[in-house]
This record gives C-alpha cells, structure tokens and sequence, in this order.
C-alpha cells in the first residue's frame, strides 16, 4: 500500500514541475519589454548589414531593397534556366515533345499562391506528360511503394512474408 502512495507522490510531484515549468516558459515567452522590442527593432536585417559592409568597403551605397530585388531576379532566372536545360535533355531524349515542354513552363508559371483552392485545381490541372508530371507527389511515388527499390514498401507491407513480397529493407 505504501509503495502506490509513494508513487502517487512522485508522480504528482513531477507533474507540478512540468507543468510550472510550461506555464513559466510561455509567460517568459510572452513577455513585452520594451528593451526587447528596442532592441529588435535597432537591429539590422541581413542584407541591410551586407549593404552596410560594401558601403565601409567600397565607399559607394547600396539600398537593401534593391539588393533584395536583384537577389530574387537572378535566383528566378537561374531557376527558368536550369528548367529550360532540363527540358531540352529531356527533348533531346525523344522522352517529350517540344509542345509537351512549353505545356509544362505555362502550367508552372501559372503557380498560385500556397494552400488555397486555387493551387488546388492548378496542380489537379497539369499537362499529362509521362515521368515529368507524376501523379503521386515524391520521388518513389509517395508511400505505396510504388517506384520504390525492391523491399522498400509502406508500412503496413512490413511483415508481410508471402511469396514475393520481401518484408522490411528486402535483406539489407
């Protein structure tokens, strides 16, 4: 009888310590002091600090803004370019057509915004084009093992030892 009381103790006692300790956490969290807020706002962003820098250095000014602006242009064209190669090997290939090619960057330009409706019935609406589009979103065709190594199926394949169906990681 002693020992159920004993574990009752140190159970509740553990339990008030968690849960002090959260409801600490969030009030600290939660905390508005108006150092905090000074301080974050006194402080620069990335590429105000990196404008800052080439100024001490060059003597010549940089807005952040633009240097911001210039960034996501040549990441976007970098990305357009690497698509276009992709495309014109998979073209190359004989795997699609020119046609099919320019389907797809039409679709991908016409990319709404994440998660609504609309992005919905855009990715539902895709151009039909073999191993470029998939139906299943991943690289092995999400988790039903389809396109997956031999061996490498969903969970609920684990176990499973009948003939042909190798369980687990296939032996490995």
């Amino acid at each position: 009888m002693w020992r159920r009381g004993k574990r009752f103790i140190i159970i509740a006692a553990i339990l008030t310590i968690v849960i002090g300790a959260t409801i600490g956490g969030v009030a600290i969290a939660q905390a508005n002091d108006d150092t905090s807020s000074q301080i974050s706002a006194e402080k620069p962003t990335f590429l105000e600090r990196v404008a800052q820098i080439y100024e001490k250095n060059t003597g010549t000014a940089i807005d952040a803004d633009e240097l911001q602006k210039a960034i996501d242009e040549a990441r976007q064209a970098m990305k357009d370019e690497a698509l276009d190669r992709y495309l014109d090997t998979l073209i190359e290939q004989g795997k699609i057509t020119e046609e099919q090619a320019e389907a797809y960057k039409n679709w991908l330009k016409a990319k709404p915004a994440f998660p609504t409706d609309e992005f919905r019935e855009w990715w539902e609406s895709r151009p039909d084009i073999p191993g470029l589009c998939p139906n299943k979103i991943g690289p092995f065709g999400g988790m039903r093992g389809e396109g997956m190594p031999r061996g490498f199926k969903s969970p609920r394949h684990f176990g499973d030892e009948r003939p042909g169906n190798q369980s687990g990681f296939g032996g490995w």
